[in-house]
């Protein structure tokens, strides 16, 4: 068996980005443009079952927990929220089914089939350029770039952050990230969070240690304990999730696909 979990607002979202907003019939051409990019991807990846993830209207869990949660991030553009139920449509006749979780972020919806799904023996590809799917980069579980054709294995994610994926909560901990509105420690980036990490190991421990590192660096460690637990809780991605579905209602078979070349979207 082999999952493919679509991080659909990440794939749409770039999808309709790249459309010229002058195209003819416009809402139609990001319609065919998202269907096209999924066959793709499919064809690709081959999988036995496939889900789109979605996210419902309303304020997530970290979105209450920490009221400037993604406070700068432009809003969906109107004309695509009013296409999205059309773009679901489309995708569901080609067997690609959407699931979703209220309060939950599509990552947290994610991380929980994709965990769950690889304690049961299934391959999990991620379908998404988010960098906090490499968190669960592992044993059975995958993150593929679609847009750039780059699986993130462990290799690429030491190679770009400096540390193993079980280290990038912690990495992310102490940068915070900027694009989510999250905190983390002052002047701190991925460079010197990796150095750290790769000093102490962990977040805990430097935490423990934090009166042995010298000069300003350590005085911003020790200023910045608050910040780093609340970034902690706010990029782990939720394996909790209680869905409510069953892996065998997203079964999906290649006879769906026809033999109508793919787009390179």
């Amino acid at each position: 068996m082999a999952l493919l979990l679509i991080d659909g607002l990440n794939l749409i979202r770039r999808i309709h980005a790249g459309v010229p907003q002058d195209a003819s019939d416009h809402d139609e051409a990001v319609r065919t443009a998202c269907v096209a990019s999924a066959r793709r991807a499919l064809r690709r990846h081959r999988p036995s079952h496939v889900i789109l993830v979605m996210e419902e209207s309303g304020d997530s869990w970290r979105a209450k927990e920490f009221p400037n949660y993604k406070k700068d991030r432009p809003p969906m553009p109107d004309d695509l929220a009013r296409g999205l139920p059309g773009i679901q449509d489309a995708l569901a006749e080609i067997g690609i089914r959407t699931l979703s979780a209220p309060g939950f972020e599509a990552d947290d919806v994610i991380a929980s089939i994709a965990t769950r799904a690889r304690d049961a023996g299934v391959a999990v590809v991620i379908l998404s350029t988010d960098k906090s799917f490499c968190q669960l980069v592992g044993a059975r579980i995958s993150v593929f770039d679609h847009f750039n054709e780059v699986k993130r294995d462990v290799a690429w994610i030491k190679d770009r952050y400096g540390v193993s994926p079980g280290q990038l909560i912690d990495l992310m901990s102490l940068t915070g990230d900027s694009s989510l509105g999250i905190p983390g420690v002052r002047s701190v980036g991925e460079k010197t969070a990796a150095r750290l990490l790769e000093t102490f190991g962990d977040v805990d421990t430097l935490i423990k240690r934090a009166k042995e590192i010298p000069g300003k660096l350590g005085e911003k460690i020790r200023a910045g304990v608050d910040d780093i637990t609340l970034a902690r809780r706010l990029v782990a991605l939720r394996l909790d999730v209680d869905l409510g579905a069953n892996l065998h209602d997203y079964r999906w078979s290649s006879e769906r696909l026809t033999d109508t070349p793919a787009s390179p979207v």
